[in-house]
């Protein structure tokens, strides 16, 4: 893979910042002695941004740009960076000069140790309490339910390698949750505490809304990496449990009308425990159906399971390459030897015939 840093920026509204975030850029990238390229996605800005990056890309070959056609997303500008980097590296930083480009060495670093993605960890957030105190709920409880050791998942300021982000799938809001999604996926992911700057132009984009969905989201993340390949783990393991709850219900009141003669048929819980039952039958038979569908796709292909590396296939190919030769050559012999021993009998024919005449 190329030694080339490919520094993808995903812009909405920052046209104030970018041309001292790439100053910033050039200053700070030398010292890895990496060669880089910038990719800005304007993800729909409607304050000049595209034009001030247009300006950027045509003074110099190493700033691209990609513009949406209208606002779509942090997750989708990511995700089109992504497709567009060239490097062996991928850097994401915000556009609004927030994340401080002289930390990017740092995370490179942490990445030679083995690591596969490294996050920034905003340890002195420069932003009001109203977006810090949420944010660390936030990353409490993500840090809980999923059981990775991060305590900013959503910082804008990561590395990664290539293999990475080629084979993750960013939609929707999944960008609070890459490093979650990298980790289910198997790559080794850490973090690295960074400087964090005060905004100096524009606003923030995200309200209080974000946290409702991020909630939903999580959900998303949490049941993809632990049930996408096995949902009937799931589904039938809740409609199993509540199909047993509606069944000893039912014997209940079954053994209460049956040996003590009472009325069951306006009691609640007849219709609880019928319910249940109901209920259980569906969510088992919807994982049975989301196993036909998990089947049917592990049929078509590889189902996702990515291999890192292999050991010893090239020499056992070789060397399986070379016993077919020898066996081909061997059968080349084989065929050939009765033609021999055939020749040399016609010859002997040959070689008695005249003596015959001669008689």
């Amino acid at each position: 893979m190329s030694d080339l840093i490919s520094l993808v920026i995903p812009v909405y509204n920052e046209a104030g910042s970018l041309e001292q975030l790439v100053e910033e850029i050039r200053a700070a990238l030398p010292a890895t002695g990496h060669p880089f390229e910038i990719i800005f996605v304007d993800d729909g800005s409607t304050d000049g941004s595209f034009a001030v990056m247009e300006k950027l890309a045509a003074a110099s070959d190493d700033v691209r740009v990609v513009k949406l056609r209208r606002n779509f997303g942090k997750a989708a500008a990511l995700a089109h960076g992504f497709t567009r980097a060239r490097g062996g590296i991928v850097v994401t930083l915000d556009g609004d000069r927030q994340d401080d480009p002289q930390e990017i060495p740092k995370l490179l670093a942490k990445l030679d140790e083995g690591f596969d993605l490294v996050s920034g960890w905003k340890q002195r957030r420069q932003d009001p309490l109203s977006k810090t105190l949420p944010s660390r709920f936030f990353n409490w409880t993500v840090r809980r339910m999923t059981g990775i050791a991060l305590h900013d998942f959503n910082c804008g300021l990561k590395a990664y390698r290539h293999e990475v982000v080629r084979h993750i799938t960013l939609y929707g809001e999944l960008h609070r949750y890459i490093p979650v999604v990298a980790s289910d996926q198997g790559f080794r992911v850490a973090e690295v505490p960074v400087a964090h700057r005060r905004r100096n132009w524009g606003r923030s984009k995200y309200g209080i809304k974000r946290y409702a969905r991020g909630y939903l989201d999580l959900l998303t993340v949490l049941f993809l990496g632990r049930y996408q390949h096995r949902p009937l783990h799931l589904f039938g393991g809740l409609g199993t449990l509540l199909m047993v709850a509606g069944i000893v219900i039912d014997g209940y009141l079954a053994i209460d009308k049956l040996a003590f003669g009472h009325a069951i048929g306006q009691r609640p819980l007849l219709l609880l425990g019928t319910l249940l039952i109901i209920v259980g039958l569906q969510l088992l038979s919807l994982g049975l159906i989301s196993e036909l569908i998990t089947s049917a796709r592990a049929r078509s292909g590889r189902e996702g399971y990515e291999v890192e590396r292999t050991v010893g296939f090239a020499a056992a190919q070789g060397k399986g390459a070379t016993a077919a030769r020898g066996a081909t050559a061997d059968e080349g012999v084989a065929a050939r030897a009765p033609s021999s021993d055939a020749g040399m009998a016609d010859e002997g024919v040959a070689a008695r015939a005249p003596s015959s005449d001669g008689a």
